[in-house]
């Protein structure tokens, strides 16, 4: 039986993806290897702002460590039903604007229970979080000085998100944040710790 391991962030672009396997594109995270085609992934709904997005992850298997992994679109994050820009926009209300989760629900048009989990998952794994992203503010700018503190950890983990976005834009140029979250965290930010970061500086699938 080959190996279970990590997903791996892709394109939301089926065709996009399908091509970039058949060419060789895709690299294993475990070990660089080529990714070639595995059949498929159960389908997922994935809740956005401009309605529900039908989703069948690609599966695939790597043609050197024979890992399997599951090719998880840029607009979603692991275990979550919503788009990774909603929860996002809301996660700054609430942990940069001081917005209770009850008003950042009625905006998004979701229970009170899913926004205030998504505020105790990024809480939980702030500390993680702030460490994760400043590597990467530090690995796509090697000149960036010291993330300075933004207030409590939840902020301070904002604020490192925010220093490692601007890193990459000023290196490759503009891209939607909360894409960027998603792919730099490996899809894995608003997970517990069975779910680890991928190491800052690994090579990752994005447009640039």
């Amino acid at each position: 039986m080959p190996r279970e391991a990590p997903l791996l962030i892709v394109d939301v672009d089926e065709v996009v993806v399908e091509r970039d396997l058949a060419a060789g594109l895709l690299a294993c995270p475990r070990c660089v290897g080529v990714l070639a085609r595995w059949g498929w992934a159960r389908e997922r709904v994935l809740r956005c702002a401009g309605g529900d997005l039908v989703l069948r992850p690609r599966r695939a298997r790597c043609r050197g460590c024979a890992a399997t992994h599951v090719l998880l679109s840029e607009q979603g994050l692991l275990r979550r039903r919503d788009e990774v820009a909603v929860i996002g926009a809301a996660l700054v209300e609430m942990v940069g604007a001081g917005r209770g989760h009850r008003p950042v629900a009625a905006r998004v048009g979701l229970p009170a229970s899913t926004v205030r989990g998504w505020r105790r998952a990024f809480a939980g794994g702030a500390q993680e979080i702030r460490a994760h992203f400043t590597r990467w503010g530090h690995a796509l700018d090697p000149s960036l000085g010291r993330v300075g503190p933004a207030g409590d950890v939840a902020a301070d983990a904002l604020e490192a998100i925010a220093v490692a976005a601007r890193a990459w834009v000023l290196r490759f140029g503009s891209r939607p944040l909360w894409v960027l979250v998603c792919v730099l965290s490996g899809g894995v930010l608003l997970c517990n710790t069975s779910c680890p970061f991928p190491a800052a500086g690994a090579a990752v699938r994005v447009r640039v």
